[in-house]
Parts: structure tokens; sequence; C-alpha cells
């Protein structure tokens, strides 16, 4: 996937840090999830993003999911705001970087899902809604194919499905058009909007970023909880079939259930992906994350 250029954009590229042949007590006695001992890569890593952080002197960081870049960060006094994750994180390590974290950012709604592990947290978290790169841009108005249109749509996290998948799902339902974006065997394409916006339904995983995509569009979708650590897609998916914004699965259907789950897909109301918040939702985060930093630029000067 291509970055995109901007004058207040700036990218660096990290040395791989999962390349050793052997790994030696990567979880640091279960404080951690990924430390190797003696890894170059992993040190090279650290050191790049360290020797970043001395130059530029952030006034605050946003980390994903890595908890040791996040406590790296923390240990050499840059805030951080930590992005949080769906699914069961009670472990050690994700216990440690919600307390260490300056501020947490969840990218869902509140109303639909809080896990019991973040209301800990709560006084320190904000729940801004699906996060899409297609908020705010309208729908596309694409020819449609003849008959019922459906899309497998995959992101750039993997999946165990891949284009044999749907050619034998295409082949015993030739009744509806089939069109794979992202499933492996299938070129990568820079936008998917324009195919988002012309299918009928849409059958993804259940990650993040597809989930709030799909919302953004406002598709009618069939969500397949992919296997993942910490049970996250099942956790987002529960939440979603909980208040009918999708038909959910926990794995690649049988052959013989396509039809009734693409009818009762056909049969659900789209205008209920307005309750996964994805409309303004990024500007919320910057407002939070720039909270953030500015409560603890505030601190330091006091």
């Amino acid at each position: 996937m291509a970055i995109p250029d901007h004058e207040h954009f700036d990218t660096v590229r990290l040395p791989r840090d999962d390349e050793a042949r052997t790994v030696a007590d990567p979880t640091a006695n279960g404080t951690l999830h990924w430390a190797p001992l003696h890894s170059n890569g992993f040190r090279d890593r650290m050191r790049v993003i360290a020797e970043w952080c001395a130059a530029v002197r952030p006034e605050v960081m946003v980390v994903d999911v890595s908890v040791e870049v996040a406590m790296l960060v923390r240990l050499i006094g840059v805030p951080v705001v930590v992005m949080a994750m769906p699914g069961g994180r009670t472990d050690a390590p994700h216990e440690l970087v919600y307390r260490a974290a300056e501020h947490i950012v969840a990218a869902w709604p509140q109303d639909l899902y809080e896990p019991r592990w973040l209301r800990e947290h709560s006084a320190k978290t904000t729940y801004v809604g699906g996060i899409s790169r297609f908020d705010g841009r309208a729908p596309e108005r694409v020819p449609p194919e003849p008959g019922m249109n459906l899309l497998v749509f995959n992101g750039a996290g993997g999946s165990d499905v891949d284009t044999m998948s749907v050619k034998h799902c295409a082949a015993a339902h030739p009744q509806f058009h089939w069109t794979a974006l992202g499933v492996a065997g299938t070129p990568w394409v820079e936008d998917p909007w324009p195919a988002l916006c012309a299918a009928d339904v849409v059958i993804s995983s259940a990650g993040q970023s597809s989930v709030a995509d799909i919302a953004a569009a406002g598709r009618r979708a069939i969500l397949i909880a992919e296997a993942r650590p910490f049970h996250e897609q099942h956790a987002t998916v529960r939440a979603l079939e909980r208040d009918r914004l999708a038909v959910i699965q926990h794995g690649w259907p049988d052959l013989d259930d396509w039809p009734a789950l693409i009818g009762r897909a056909l049969a659900s109301d789209p205008d209920r992906w307005q309750l996964w918040a994805t409309r303004g939702a990024a500007a919320r985060a910057a407002v939070a994350i720039e909270r953030a930093a500015t409560r603890s630029a505030m601190t330091s000067a006091s």
C-alpha cells in the first residue's frame, strides 16, 4: 500500500524484528509480548525509535498495538496515547501499557461495546467510533453488474480466505456475481471505495478497518470472525450482532449456507451502521490526542 506524500507527513522505516533464526524469552518472563533476547532486528528497531524521539522530541506518541514500543517511549519521557483493541486484553502486558498510557483511544462506539477490562481506565479513555479513511466521502454511483453483487473484502491484516474459496462459492452459487478485493491471490487495489459502493452485500473479516470502511459505505454485510490474538474479531462481531448491524459468522461458511446468509443480509437495515459512529471519528481521535499532549505539557511546566 502506497503512503501518500504530505507536507506535514514523514515516514521512518523500521528494521524488521522477526527474522532471527532462534528466539529466546520473547515475553520477558511474561511481562511483554515480543522482546526477544539478543535479537539484532529487535534491538535495531528500538534504537531507531529512541533516536527519532531524541531528535524530534515529540509532544506525544500514538502507539497502535505494540506494548514494547509504548513502554520504550514512555521510559524515555514521551507521553503515550494507546489505541485500545477489542477482545480480552486482561494479560499482564496489556494491563501494564494501559496503566502507563497518558490516554486511551477506542475506535468504536462506547454504547455498542464497552469491555469490562477497559472500564477501570474510563477516566482517560475516549471512544471515538470506527475510524475509516472514507469518512466524509460521498457514495459513488457505479453501474452494477447484472444480478446480485457480492464483494468479498479483506484488508492488509491477512485472512484464511483465498481466491479458491471465492471461486468455489461462485461455482456453487452462480446466481450471484462474486468479486474479491484484498483476498490472497487477487491484485491489491489502492481505492476499494467504488467496489464497496457497488456491492449489494459485503463479505468480510471483522478487522477494525474493514468494519469501519463498510460502516462508512453503509453496506449490508456478512462479517466473519477470524482467529486473532485475544479473540479480537469475535468480540467485535458479538457487539455488531447484538445491535443488528450485520450478519455474523464464526468461521467461513459451508457452501450450502450462503443463500440463507445472503438472504438475511439483504433483509438487514444498512442505516444501522450509523450506530458505529464513523462520521467524524478520526477528528474526535485527533482532538483526544491533542488534549493529551496539552495536559502533559501543562503538567511538566507546573
